[in-house]
């Protein structure tokens, strides 16, 4: 995909009417919850960093109250304590947006914007919201490497750049040429579920990194 032919950078709107259901699970969040954010999650970090880290979507006690990505969520502690350990963060991670953390050369989205019920969006929202995504790319002008954490992030990264998900698994700690500009890395999407399991934990996770940092 040419970076020229993507439209000017933008984020969904605080009453983004793309997705109906989402839309509606919004409305129904901010009379129960008022205080919280209950809006599209805006990316965190500086447009010129190298590195992009892609998530799902925002959690509905994590990012979809504090406003910021995987903040307020048990997947926050173990990405921004990563984070902070590799030198791509500074400041106290303390679960809330208006904490001291910043991000070093690195920025944070998600594939969906908004929460979804059961943290199940579908895949019309994921295409939908593929633009953001796109722009988020295309507009990064020092982006070097792309942290996918989950097929989803994974599939929707491949789905910016035309390439098959068959021709280029989702495996934890593979290493994706997508083209001459960009390297996307997977990793276990670092959710509670999966270190609870077994699944992923913060050795594997500190590999990911490890292997990502040599890139930057």
């Amino acid at each position: 995909m040419d970076p020229s032919g993507v439209a000017e950078f933008s984020s969904p709107s605080e009453d983004c009417p793309l997705c109906p259901r989402l839309r509606a699970f919004r409305e129904t969040n901010r009379d129960q919850f008022p205080d919280w954010h209950n809006a599209p999650v805006p990316s965190f970090g500086e447009i010129s960093a190298n590195l992009l880290i892609v998530g799902l979507a925002p959690g509905l006690k994590g990012a979809n109250r504090t406003g910021r990505p995987f903040t307020g969520d048990f997947a926050g502690d173990l990405l921004y304590k990563t984070l902070l350990s590799f030198g791509l963060a500074t400041g106290h991670y303390y679960a809330e947006a208006d904490d001291d953390l910043n991000l070093v050369n690195c920025r944070i989205t998600n594939a969906v914007r908004c929460v979804p019920p059961r943290n199940k969006p579908t895949a019309i929202e994921i295409a939908t919201c593929q633009k953001f995504l796109s722009q988020e790319i295309f507009n990064h002008k020092s982006l070097k490497v792309i942290l996918a954490l989950g097929t989803v992030a994974h599939g929707a990264v491949l789905s910016v750049f035309g390439k098959s998900k068959s021709r280029t698994p989702f495996r934890h700690g593979a290493i994706h040429r997508l083209n001459s500009s960009f390297v996307l890395v997977d990793s276990y999407h670092c959710s509670r579920l999966n270190t609870n399991t077994g699944r992923l934990t913060q050795e594997m996770f500190e590999i990911v990194f490890r292997s990502l940092v040599k890139f930057l």
